[in-house]
């Protein structure tokens, strides 16, 4: 079940953050859309406010077990009343990690990589800003710990969230990589957001992105966050979520679009004259120079002498 709520504030951003403390979760846990951008108006006239939309997923409710009949042999006794309906899924509140808590990360990752036949190290510690477990694996071969794209990565993060938060009424977010792989991957998602919002632009055509964990969607949607021109928001359903980069053209810069004539060689920005190929000709390259002489003065032409000698023929 997909549920949204919208938010304002005096920029995008503070109406996300407003959001997200209405409902007491993470940027990369939602979806946000941009309904309306903020304005600054003139001398203080005419200003708004932003607007956005947060979406989340939530699991449908268990139907309502049916009511049980009443006992056939008592007529008075009354039929029980049917059991209430399961409340929604709510998200735990975040709560920071403990020493114990580190413990058990470290212990059940060692029983994990014992039984994939992993050689692998994991190294836990607790970030004093956030409170969130941050755990580094190393030992050789971590390529096999990392998977394609990150999916065996994200597969063992989600795995040692789940052990470490079951049965507890919050919530405390482990995060896991190798070889600084998170890192490595958000930078080429920036540089491949920026792109493809740059084509987007361009060409005044959206673009959908392949599938992506939620991670890598927040990713980005942070990218592009200040991007001008471009919205981004997030469509699909889980595994298979993709985040849409739509063209906006309230915020887009003029002149954006593009040009034929500039798509074809820049032939219609200027004419092609083919004097533009011939080299320049130069003095003492060969070819003899001609004197100049003031108008007027120059020399008349000498003629060859006349041979005057008289030829005997035979």
């Amino acid at each position: 079940m997909i549920k949204s709520i919208e938010a304002t504030g005096r920029t995008e951003d503070d109406a996300i953050a407003n959001a997200l403390r209405e409902l007491g979760m993470n940027r990369d846990d939602v979806s946000v859309m941009v309904l309306e951008r903020a304005k600054s108006g003139f001398l203080g006239f005419g200003a708004s406010p932003a607007k956005v939309k947060v979406s989340w997923e939530e699991p449908d409710p268990e139907p309502a077990p049916p009511p049980k009949p009443a006992p056939v042999p008592r007529p008075a006794a009354k039929p029980a009343a049917p059991k209430p309906a399961p409340a929604e899924h709510e998200h735990k509140p975040a709560a920071p990690a403990t020493p114990e808590d580190v413990a058990r990360v470290e212990d059940f990752l060692a029983g994990l990589f014992e039984r994939m036949g992993v050689e692998a190290k994991a190294d836990a510690t607790i970030d004093p800003e956030t409170g969130t477990i941050c755990v580094e694996l190393s030992g050789e071969r971590m390529g096999t710990l990392i998977g394609r794209r990150g999916e065996t990565l994200d597969a063992i993060q989600h795995l040692t969230n789940y052990v470490l938060n079951s049965g507890s009424d919050e919530r405390t977010r482990v995060n896991i990589d190798a070889e600084n792989y998170r890192a490595k991957r958000a930078d080429a998602l920036t540089g491949l957001a920026r792109k493809t919002a740059a084509r987007v632009v361009r060409y005044r055509r959206n673009q959908t992105l392949e599938p992506m964990n939620a991670y890598e969607r927040h990713v980005i949607h942070t990218a592009l966050q200040d991007f001008e021109g471009v919205t981004t928001y997030s469509t699909g359903t889980e595994p298979n979520r993709r985040v849409v980069i739509a063209f906006d053209a309230a915020t887009a810069p003029k002149g954006s679009y593009s040009d034929r004539g500039r798509d074809r060689g820049d032939r219609g920005d200027r004419r092609y004259d083919s004097r533009d190929s011939r080299p320049p000709r130069r003095s003492g390259s060969g070819y003899p120079s001609r004197p100049s002489y003031p108008s007027g003065s120059a020399p008349a032409p000498e003629k060859p002498p006349v041979d005057k000698t008289v030829r005997e023929w035979n």
